[in-house]
């Protein structure tokens, strides 16, 4: 019998585990159950695939997208692992083959949608064949509290039912004590052991950004910093993803929109674009992006704020899962926070479900709104702290999920030296009397008028409304005027992130005062604000260039006299990547031809030896790389 470490090395072609993937394994191969907490980009599908192909039998693994099955299912094939799936794309002759490589013993690994597994056919199916391992991915979708909740995920405690001596093992990327909970309940895996690792993601650096001109701000982001990368740029509405992209192309970049309004045929069309082709920016609503296994992602960027921080770690994960510097960037206001709290309880749920979600997107109001480290702050809510990270003392005695209810976390010594705080240190004012002087109007207006309206009243402006209501015979009519529209709308977003400013669902986003705001009336609270930084202008429009390229060169160290090797290397593995009609990184890694360009092998046994190059894509590949070698 072979061992983990040979199919680590003989399949995968890896010299290494990393972190508990070896643990993980072995408990499986043992045939104990395993919860699994580990980020994107972390290697989670390793510890249930090599343990598949230890243990006898067909390994099966519950997938919540077809595209996800797909792309793993490619990859598997490509290292000559017997790989497969069952899903609604195939057609009635593929199903029945597919189900007769099971009988045969032809498959090590079937991918499967819950829905499918669920029905009786499938379950008297899998009784008739020896089954390795149950692996549950995107697990957190069984959870109701979750962002990516899927009903049919409630029914897979099935598998303990009809499967009980069967190894499980369910993985996620992201998931708050309450749903790691729900997590455990609904799957019964009450005696599982469980692994948690690190939810760092030390090369993305965070931004948040007060939204002003978003369009020109993240025209600025991408021309000065991603001309030429592939990224994902996230909207709260299919209307908006479709303005955007469509805008985006017009100032010469490649946009695809990627919604659930688009048919099923063109939503894969543009998911294959972007994980084959270089240099693609997908337009996006949430819908798109689980599992999503692109390594050279750049940059999420968000226009409209996500709905809780398990939202925004799982799409900001996205980005950098090759391990190289990537960017989360986030524009968000005051009008983001109206919108998703008239969404939230215009919704269906219950009470409970209701609160739960207010305080999700409290905590992701406070992330944006702290004025200390962001990730430190971020690593906390999931219940991580920063002596967890560098072996020193968190400052911060708050709870994981109080993040939104406090007007600060307070800053770790250190901080994380990679987001936009640790970078450029928040500079603060004190607010006090601006404050005193917002609350104010707010009350003697009748706490019944939006955002823009206070602001006129407060900067004494002639408007057809102040006039309509006779707000100009007000005592604090044009009491506000050493401030400009901006930072008063900075203060507004900065007190309703904290608490003291309501908005009022039953109207038209009317901000009311709460209960906060008594001491501050009293001048018996000291407000320190955020103190906005005015926002650079974006450049006008222009021809994309090889900016990207250049970047790329720089962060890999790449000699000048070896760029023609690089991209002779690049270009071998788009030709294959072609032919077979899967991504470029399915065939190799960019580290797997970084180390091409280092060792330069000269012989099959010394390519062998490189990281990321396992016997089957050696045979397959190894002699059309080596020849590129040879040439230069």
């Amino acid at each position: 019998m072979t061992t983990p470490q040979h199919i680590l090395k003989h399949t995968f072609g890896y010299d290494h585990f990393r972190g508990q993937q070896e643990t993980i394994i072995q408990t499986l191969i043992n045939g104990q159950d395993a919860l699994v907490l580990m980020p994107t980009g972390g290697g989670k599908s390793l510890c249930y695939q090599i343990p598949a192909l230890l243990r006898a039998g067909t390994g099966i693994v519950i997938s919540p997208l077809i595209a996800l099955m797909q792309d793993q299912v490619d990859a598997l094939t490509q290292l000559g692992i017997r790989a497969s799936f069952l899903n609604s794309s195939l057609s009635r002759e593929q199903v029945y083959a597919t189900e007769r490589a099971l009988f045969s013993g032809g498959i090590d690994l079937l991918y499967i949608a819950p829905e499918r597994l669920t029905q009786e056919r499938t379950l008297q199916l899998l009784k008739q064949i020896p089954i390795s391992l149950f692996a549950i991915d995107e697990a957190h979708c069984v959870s109701q509290w979750g962002h990516d909740f899927r009903a049919d995920y409630l029914q897979l405690s099935l598998l303990h039912e009809h499967f009980p001596q069967i190894p499980r093992v369910a993985l996620t990327a992201t998931a708050d004590s309450r749903t790691r909970n729900e997590i455990i309940q609904r799957l019964q895996l009450q005696s599982a052991q469980q692994f948690t690792s690190s939810f760092d993601r030390p090369n993305i650096q965070y931004r948040i950004t007060p939204k002003t001109s978003p369009r020109k701000q993240l025209l600025h982001f991408l021309r000065t910093e991603h001309p030429s990368d592939s990224g994902i740029v996230y909207c709260l509405s299919r209307s908006k993803v479709d303005d955007t992209a469509a805008w985006l192309s017009s100032e010469g970049f490649t946009a695809l929109p990627y919604h659930a309004g688009q048919t099923q045929e063109m939503r894969a069309l543009h998911q294959k674009r972007f994980l084959v082709e270089e240099n693609i920016i997908i337009v996006a609503t949430i819908a798109f992006g689980m599992g999503i296994n692109k390594p050279d992602v750049r940059f999420v960027a968000h226009l409209d704020l996500p709905k809780s921080l398990e939202a925004y770690y799982q799409e900001t994960g996205r980005a950098g899962r090759d391990g190289k510097p990537a960017t989360a960037w986030l524009a968000y206001g005051l009008q983001d926070v109206i919108k998703l709290r008239q969404m939230l309880e215009g919704s269906q749920g219950s009470e409970q479900h209701k609160r739960v979600e207010r305080h999700k997107l409290d905590a992701m109001l406070g992330l944006c709104e702290i004025t200390s480290c962001r990730r430190h702050a971020l690593l906390h809510y999931f219940g991580e702290t920063p002596a967890d990270l560098d072996g020193t003392t968190a400052s911060s005695d708050q709870t994981p999920t109080s993040i939104g209810k406090a007007p600060l976390i307070a800053a770790h010594a250190q901080g994380c030296g990679n987001c936009d705080n640790c970078l450029n240190p928040v500079r603060t004012f004190d607010a006090t009397i601006p404050t005193q002087k917002l609350l104010s109007c707010i009350y003697r207006t009748g706490q019944r008028f939006g955002s823009q309206h206070l602001v006129d009243v407060l900067r004494g402006e002639s408007t057809e409304k102040i006039s309509q209501f006779r707000h100009e015979q007000l005592s604090t009519y044009g009491i506000g005027k050493e401030l400009d529209k901006t930072q008063w709308l900075s203060i507004l977003r900065q007190l309703t992130a904290r608490g003291y400013l309501n908005v009022d669902m039953e109207g038209f986003g009317a901000l009311q005062l709460t209960e906060r705001c008594r001491p501050v009336l009293r001048s018996e609270e000291r407000i320190l604000l955020r103190e906005e930084i005015p926002q650079p202008k974006a450049s006008s429009r222009h021809k994309q260039t090889g900016n990207s390229l250049a970047k790329r060169v720089a962060e890999a160290n790449i000699a000048e006299a070896d760029l023609p090797l690089w991209e002779a290397l690049r270009g071998c593995r788009r030709k294959l990547a072609e032919q077979q009609k899967v991504p470029p990184y399915v065939i190799f890694h960019d580290s797997t031809l970084l180390n091409m360009l280092e060792q330069r092998p000269r012989t099959l046994t010394e390519m062998r030896e490189l990281s990321g190059v396992g016997v089957t894509k050696l045979e397959r590949y190894g002699d059309a790389f080596l020849e590129v070698l040879r040439e230069y």
